[in-house]
């Protein structure tokens, strides 16, 4: 990761607190549940998105971004993405709805393993900012660990 990459995550994660998580799975083995209930003892507000479940970690789930209430809509500054790369373009673009509506989210965040250059690109030309192919939590951690 170039400098300025670097330096624009420390911004992210220092600045944004409220995260939609796309792909937050029921199971507590997986990596979106392990690191969400990580970012939320962190003291993150996680908004679960999951169309298979009611509540995730204590929070009521929503099937998709466009499937929230505008209150809950205007509230996400980072959307966190554990979904395959295939997926992820319709999140993008339902990110981006909200964003002409709200301002907001500012951040599409895709994890560790998962690259859509189309769909950063897209996202780029919004407006929004891409981390692409990172762990949040990890990134977190690093962060953290500096201060």
């Amino acid at each position: 990761m170039k400098k300025f990459q670097k330096a624009e995550v420390e911004e992210i994660l220092s600045r944004y607190r409220n995260v939609a998580v796309v792909g937050l799975s029921r199971d507590p083995s997986k990596d979106s549940y392990v690191i969400a209930e990580n970012l939320k003892k962190e003291g993150f507000k996680i908004i679960p998105v999951n169309p298979f479940a009611e509540e995730l970690l204590g929070e009521k789930c929503y099937k998709s971004l466009l499937e929230m209430p505008e209150e809950i809509q205007k509230t996400i500054e980072i959307v966190d993405i554990f979904r395959p790369a295939r997926e992820v373009l319709p999140i993008v673009h339902e990110a981006i709805r909200l964003k002409e509506k709200f301002g907001k989210p500012h951040v599409i965040w895709m994890q560790l393993g998962i690259i859509n250059e189309e769909a950063a690109k897209i996202a780029k030309e919004a407006g929004l900012t891409v981390v692409m192919d990172k762990c949040i939590m990890q990134e977190y951690r690093r962060l953290s660990t500096r201060k």
